[in-house]
């Protein structure tokens, strides 16, 4: 018994009243691309699995045998005597496969996010001028109220309005920050990543790229839209979304990165990684550079997803990747569809403020290559179904 109970209890009807009540439900694996939940085998668009990797059997035998021949924690912190030979030789091949000179690893992207780029700001000081897309993810919105800075928000992916309000400002003190998303989680956009890197240049701006949900689907050898691109100064990437494991990395300079190791609480002071988790990342960088064909047939399965969708009259906004938003906009609409849908055997999840703005609730789709054919026609027939008795009903 807690002496906040009642107020808890009062706040959770508050935020069942508004559909914005969130709760955990158990699922079972079953294969990729499938989930069981309560009993009822589902097909998953939910999970960040885009290449079905999670299930993949060379990383659960390099994550037992990193388990067997290291055990099964890194005992300390890194800069204690937590740094394994293991972490040194993955980040260094990440440093190699980003085109940086030296990277970072960290048990999380929300972590890597808060973490990096709060120690950067308040490095950077308080005259620091921060401009920041409207839609970028909480954990870089974190990152600024770590540092005790307000960002200047420019309009999602519009570099004209982030380029008039560098120009306004650039007389004022202080060093400049550009940050975004190269893929944006919630909407499936992709970043100008060629006008940011010119912006930052006229600018003298330091740029930070997050590319949590392009590495592994996108660019050079599947690395991200930031892989090999000269010009960025941070990339920031996960290995729990296409590369099926856990934690997560930066990249960039090696001044940068042995700065981060003296200043970014979130590695300083927290254990390292644990080796089979290690063992997990290095066979899924194995296998990403050889993952052409699922990388097309995942772009391919999206081009059509989001035609059929169009049919139906579903605003799927500005997506070009694997993420599909189906705009609902009110909150219990979106749960609504979301529970029409399992009805139908399709797992696919309601996203509710506050992880997206007011008024934009909808259903994220996230295809994964594991999806086959079958799979995806009963995504469309669904979802015919469902959305054309969601429109009726409103």
């Amino acid at each position: 018994m807690s002496r906040l109970d009642a107020a808890f209890t009062a706040e959770l009807n508050r935020l069942g009243h508004a559909g914005l009540r969130r709760a955990t439900t158990p699922v079972s694996q079953t294969a990729p691309g499938t989930v069981l939940r309560d009993g009822q085998t589902l097909l998953n668009f939910s999970s960040n699995d885009y290449l079905g990797l999670s299930r993949h059997p060379l990383l659960a035998e390099r994550a037992a045998a990193y388990a067997a021949d290291h055990g099964t924690g890194a005992t300390a912190s890194r800069l204690v005597c937590g740094t394994l030979p293991l972490h040194a030789a993955l980040e260094a091949r990440i440093a190699t496969m980003k085109g940086h000179e030296a990277a970072m690893l960290l048990a999380s992207g929300w972590q890597a996010n808060a973490a990096v780029l709060g120690a950067l700001l308040r490095f950077a000081g308080p005259d620091t001028q921060l401009f920041a897309d409207e839609l970028n993810h909480s954990s870089l919105v974190h990152g600024a109220r770590i540092a005790g800075l307000k960002p200047t928000r420019f309009r999602h992916n519009d570099t004209a309005h982030l380029e008039h309000l560098l120009t306004a400002t650039a007389h004022a003190p202080g060093r400049r920050f550009i940050v975004t998303e190269s893929v944006f989680s919630m909407d499936g956009d992709r970043a100008d990543i060629a006008r940011l890197r010119t912006l930052a240049e006229t600018y003298d701006a330091f740029l930070y790229i997050d590319e949590a949900h392009a590495t592994g689907v996108l660019g050079q050898n599947g690395m991200g839209l930031c892989a090999g691109v000269a010009g960025i100064d941070l990339v920031m990437g996960t290995f729990s979304k296409a590369l099926g494991g856990f934690g997560a990395y930066v990249a960039g300079s090696r001044p940068l990165i042995d700065f981060l190791q003296n200043a970014c609480a979130g590695f300083i002071y927290t254990t390292a990684p644990p080796p089979p988790v290690l063992g997990a990342v290095d066979a899924a960088l194995d296998l990403i550079p050889t993952m052409d064909a699922e990388r097309a047939r995942l772009a391919a399965i999206s081009v059509y997803v989001r035609s059929e969708f169009a049919k139906l009259g579903v605003d799927t906004a500005a997506s070009t990747t694997q993420i599909i938003p189906a705009m609902v906009g009110d909150a219990e609409a979106a749960l609504c569809l979301a529970a029409a849908l399992r009805g139908q055997g399709v797992l696919a999840v309601a996203i509710r403020p506050p992880t997206v703005p007011a008024g934009t609730s909808r259903i994220r789709f996230a295809l994964s290559a594991a999806h086959d054919d079958a799979a995806v026609e009963q995504l469309v027939t669904a979802m015919r179904a469902c959305w054309t008795t969601l429109r009726l009903a409103a």
